[in-house]
């Protein structure tokens, strides 16, 4: 990328960010690309980090006797993947918080390999009356798998910037 001050004159700067309160359109679908195939390696790291053994994810042998027959990705990584496609194009940067998530549901298991793409719905929006120069956005996030079976839904609450504030 080139910078100001690189000696190169009128040259457009681009900075990848989120989008600022004003910028949402309630209505809006964003698909966020590319997806991320999400490995054995993501699966065992993500569950070891995060204290959970549950066998399921982390057993071969004891899934295998079990009804998919397979270890099943962790489906926090699932929900956390999905949120986190979503970072660069809606909330880098101009995001104050999470505020919560609602509704979350698993309707179909990610299998080890399978590559999750994401899509986020803007619900509705508003600005806050608590605080000045920011704005709740609802998102409803959806992941699909390679053959497009929908692995996970999320409704979720931001606070995000209004433009013009720091």
């Amino acid at each position: 990328m080139i910078a100001q001050g690189d000696g190169v004159d009128d040259v457009p700067v681009i900075e990848q960010r989120g989008l600022f309160f004003e910028e949402f359109a309630v209505g809006t679908i964003y698909r966020h690309r590319p997806g991320r195939t999400l490995t054995e390696a993501d699966n065992v790291l993500f569950s070891t980090l995060t204290m959970n053994g549950q066998s399921l994810h982390l057993d071969a042998a004891w899934s295998a006797g079990q009804p998919f027959g397979e270890r099943l990705v962790n489906s926090m990584l699932t929900l956390s993947t999905l949120v986190g496609l979503s970072v660069a194009q809606l909330t880098e940067g101009t995001i104050v918080a999470n505020l919560g998530f609602t509704e979350v549901a698993f309707p179909h298991p990610m299998h080890l390999g399978d590559t999750l793409y994401a899509e986020t719905l803007v619900s509705a929006k508003r600005l806050s009356a608590s605080r000045p120069g920011e704005g709740v956005v609802s998102l409803a996030h959806t992941g699909r798998n390679q053959d497009g079976d929908i692995v996970a839904t999320a409704l979720r609450s931001t606070l995000v910037r209004c433009l013009g504030e720091s």
